[in-house]
């Protein structure tokens, strides 16, 4: 192992041993962690100004986003590369009965030893170039590589111009909360030092696309995320009377078989599709047992787009659950007209309609029926619901329910909303001459590494990212309509939009090669990760301010 490889292992090493699981102290822990090694470099003890933490506010876990800018001295240049990553992972329940080595890579590997394993964990555990445990992969290695990176760039200072900037965020894997403060300092940083921000690279993991794929995947944008939610309104009734009513429950269900893995809703975007949307909740909003059929019920899903606008998204899932609303009503008169049928009762057909709006529509309907002062009301509910410290799923819904019921709407009803997080699509396009030209260079430096590596450059990073939040490819226009659909855009939750749009940071992923990020097996496979991968970003680097 070279010297490169023994000391960004250790660096790995050093920081999975600190438990930065998301929504833990962790998250400020890691922090601390990375504040003190970077103030060990020897260009940050000259300058120590350039190294820095910013808090989140108003956070009660201390969490904070970690800075530090080398200023290249060949000569006087504005060109700015950001390096960063996220510093917190995902906990450690899938572990199990190991969950209390998830954090110590040596020990783990040992342990695994004593257990059985499948077949392809069993043989990477058995070669020794792969590391195991909690953040290896995603992405305390790529911290460390960026590390290295920065530090092998401060011992050249004067070989280079322009400027690199390190920036590592907590709260990356839910809320994205440390990115998108992050864009102030940004903002603040390129004023303050005359910074011109030409590229960001993020180091979150990479990984096999199918079994036996061994191609080392380079990202030049990545997926956005919407979560599509629903709030069925159905017609109460007594058990003893079902087919007077039309169960919620079962017009979520007809929903998600309709809209689930869907493959006719996955996003195509010059040849590279998503994934289809995928249910994450689904709940009946009855609060204790009792007789009645559910009046209301709860969904949302993960939603992915390459090029889609929200617009086209909102369409597509009202045509979607409009379907299974009329599949719904279809079936209970069937299953009625069935059980008349058997019992000789007379038959009469329901008259219910498959209503499905959006939240800007019940908003409007809310505003013509409410006789105060709406937008106070809701903001007041808001401030409320968040002073109650609830999930912000729950927030949204709360909102909905609210409006719902100053609408003064008592029909059947779905109506679909947005609620957190937000993440953004972008790519960096082949007709843009500046972004081109990245794609050219990034290809140019690949090309040294073609002997010892496949790679190939993708459009889109497939799972989610801080990276998109520093670039926005969506019309300004669709996006205001968007969040009219967001109930408590603004309040509850805001992506700063402007912000993103004037910054235009183009950004790829590159990352460190691993498996089962997310699982107990999760690994990185070594002499890419702390060998190949630390060259591929210095010479980037070189490509672009050398």
């Amino acid at each position: 192992m070279s010297t490169i490889s023994e000391e960004i292992e250790n660096l790995t090493t050093g920081l999975v041993k600190i438990p930065s699981v998301n929504g833990t102290k962790g998250e400020k822990h890691i922090a601390d962690k990375i504040f003190a090694y970077l103030k060990e470099i020897n260009y940050f003890k000259k300058h120590r100004e350039y190294v820095f933490k910013v808090p989140l506010k108003n956070d009660k876990l201390g969490r904070c986003n970690v800075f530090a800018l080398l200023k290249g001295e060949s000569k006087k240049s504005d060109k700015t590369i950001i390096l960063h990553g996220h510093m917190d992972t995902v906990g450690v329940d899938d572990f199990g009965a190991l969950a209390k080595y998830a954090f110590e890579p040596e020990i783990l590997k040992e342990k695994l030893k004593e257990i059985e394993l499948p077949q392809e964990v069993k043989k990477d555990l058995e070669s020794e170039d792969w590391m195991f445990g909690r953040g290896v992969s995603d992405m305390k290695s790529g911290n460390a590589v960026h590390l290295w990176v920065l530090k092998e760039l401060s011992q050249k200072i004067r070989e280079f111009s322009g400027n690199i900037l390190f920036m590592s965020n907590p709260v990356e894997e839910n809320e994205h909360t440390g990115i998108i403060e992050a864009l102030e300092v940004l903002k603040e940083l390129k004023g303050k030092y005359r910074l011109q921000y030409i590229l960001a690279i993020n180091n979150d993991y990479i990984c096999p696309m199918y079994k036996g794929d061994n191609t080392r995947y380079i990202y030049t944008g990545v997926v956005g995320k919407l979560l599509p939610s629903f709030y069925f309104v159905g017609k109460e009734t007594h058990v003893g009377q079902c087919f007077e009513g039309l169960n919620a429950g079962a017009i979520a269900g007809e929903v998600i078989n309709e809209i689930d893995l869907n493959t006719d809703l996955c996003d195509e975007y010059k040849g590279e599709y998503t994934l289809p949307p995928s249910v994450l909740k689904l709940k009946d909003l009855k609060e204790n047992y009792n007789v009645q059929t559910p009046f209301s019920s709860f969904a949302y899903f993960n939603y992915a787009v390459h090029g889609e606008s929200p617009e086209t998204a909102t369409s597509k899932l009202k045509q979607s659950a409009k379907k299974a609303f009329e599949r719904v009503i279809d079936k209970n008169n069937k299953n009625y007209k069935k059980y008349c049928e058997i019992t000789g009762e007379k038959y009469h057909p329901s008259n219910f309609k498959a209503q499905v709006i959006t939240y800007s529509d019940l908003y409007k309907k809310a505003k013509n029926n409410f006789s105060g002062n709406l937008d106070k009301e809701l903001h007041c509910y808001e401030q409320k619901l968040l002073n109650k410290n609830m999930d912000l799923r729950e927030i949204s819904l709360k909102i909905v329910e609210r409006t719902f019921a100053l609408a003064g709407n008592k029909n059947p009803c779905i109506v679909i909303f947005f609620a957190p997080p937000y993440c953004p699509h972008n790519t960096l396009d082949e007709n843009n001459k500046n972004e081109n030209l990245i794609i050219d260079k990034i290809k140019q430096c690949l090309g040294e590494f073609d002997s010892q590596e496949k790679f190939k450059i993708m459009q889109f990073f497939p799972s989610l990212s801080d990276s998109s939040y520093l670039k926005i490819d969506d019309d300004f226009r669709e996006l205001e309509n968007f969040t009219s659909d967001f109930p408590g855009w603004g309040n509850i939750y805001k992506v700063p939009l402007e912000e993103i749009k004037n910054l235009n940071i183009p950004a790829v992923n590159y990352g460190c090669y691993g498996k089962d990020a997310h699982k107990w097996t999760e690994r990185v496979y070594k002499p890419y990760s702390f060998e190949i991968l630390p060259k591929l970003i210095m010479s980037t680097i070189k490509k672009f301010l050398y």
